[in-house]
């Protein structure tokens, strides 16, 4: 994983399902109305940890990329409200948040076990890791990016835009060059549930690029309600990013835009729809080396081929 650019899931079969777990584990389901458009069916509060008949094909794509013979495990219950996966590939770990709950947890897959990573955590949303292998933080109630080194202290990457405070970082990827571009919306300040209410410094929710050379924070896209979830394509020629607005703007359509990266490799061009969410709303996701995107929805892991068409 660490040879591929970040954001980019390996193209086999093992890592896809790893990672569509984690999703599934990591999903946030919608709460503030959107809720009601959670599909029927499939049962996926039983006890039992395996899910023998979790994945579904709906195009003969995605065949290619699941094992016949695949199971959905369960890894941990008892969250308030999972959200941010991150796997570290030579550390065979992964880790997520509990934002309500304050603390970031690790699930280790050589025994199975599950601990508490961190904690007290500042209410830490997505996480990624960097090409050096260490941990890039969104932190609600810290209102910032952070990066933890390899031996454990935290350095803050960017905490205000134009001398403001940003709002509550939600999700980031790291790019080839060694920049970080994030996500910002209001969600860590809109109450005390996941961080300290606040109103909004900047006054909008943007995403962000932090220069690794200068360490300045540019703003790259601006033309959406609540930015989330967000990867680049394998050849990073592309951005993809999340709007789940529709907690805020019930006439914000739940989308994935897919923005043009311009020559520079700072900036982007126009976004354009790439797909709509039936049911609840996409949060996190990220992209395999075919250009598949594996996204969280309300219902589960959707996967996306690279024409927007839902293949399982």
């Amino acid at each position: 994983m660490r040879n591929a650019p970040a954001g980019v899931l390996q193209s086999t079969p093992r890592s896809q399902i790893r990672a569509a777990a984690a999703k599934v584990a990591c999903a946030r389901l919608p709460r503030h109305g959107a809720a009601a458009n959670n599909a029927p069916g499939r049962d996926r509060q039983r006890e039992e940890p395996l899910y023998t008949d979790a994945i579904e094909i709906l195009d003969p794509r995605f065949k290619k990329l699941v094992f016949g013979n695949v199971h959905l495990d369960k890894l941990f219950t008892g969250c308030r409200w999972a959200e941010g996966p991150a796997y570290f590939a030579a550390g065979k770990y992964l880790v997520w948040s509990d934002i309500p709950n304050d603390r970031v947890m690790r699930f280790d897959e050589t025994d199975g076990s599950v601990s508490v990573f961190l904690q007290p955590a500042l209410n830490h949303n997505g996480h990624t890791v960097d090409r050096e292998g260490r941990l890039i933080a969104c932190e609600h109630r810290g209102r910032c990016v952070s990066r933890f080194e390899h031996e454990g202290t935290r350095t803050i990457l960017a905490s205000h835009f134009q001398k403001k405070r940003l709002n509550s970082p939600n999700d980031a990827v790291v790019k080839s060059d060694g920049s970080i571009w994030f996500t910002d919306p209001t969600y860590g300040i809109d109450s005390e549930y996941e961080g300290d209410a606040a109103p909004s410094e900047i006054g909008a929710s943007n995403v962000y690029r932090i220069d690794p050379a200068s360490g300045d924070v540019a703003a790259v896209v601006t033309d959406l309600v609540k930015p989330n979830g967000l990867a680049f394509t394998p050849d990073e020629a592309s951005l993809y990013v999340a709007d789940t607005g529709f907690t805020h703007d019930e006439t914000c359509t739940p989308k994935i835009r897919r923005y043009p990266v311009n020559k520079d490799g700072r900036s982007v061009g126009s976004g354009a729809l790439f797909t709509e969410c039936k049911i609840g709303l996409f949060d996190g996701f990220r992209i395999d080396t075919k250009g598949n995107l594996w996204t969280s929805a309300g219902d589960g892991v959707h996967c996306y081929a690279p024409d927007g068409t839902l293949i399982g």
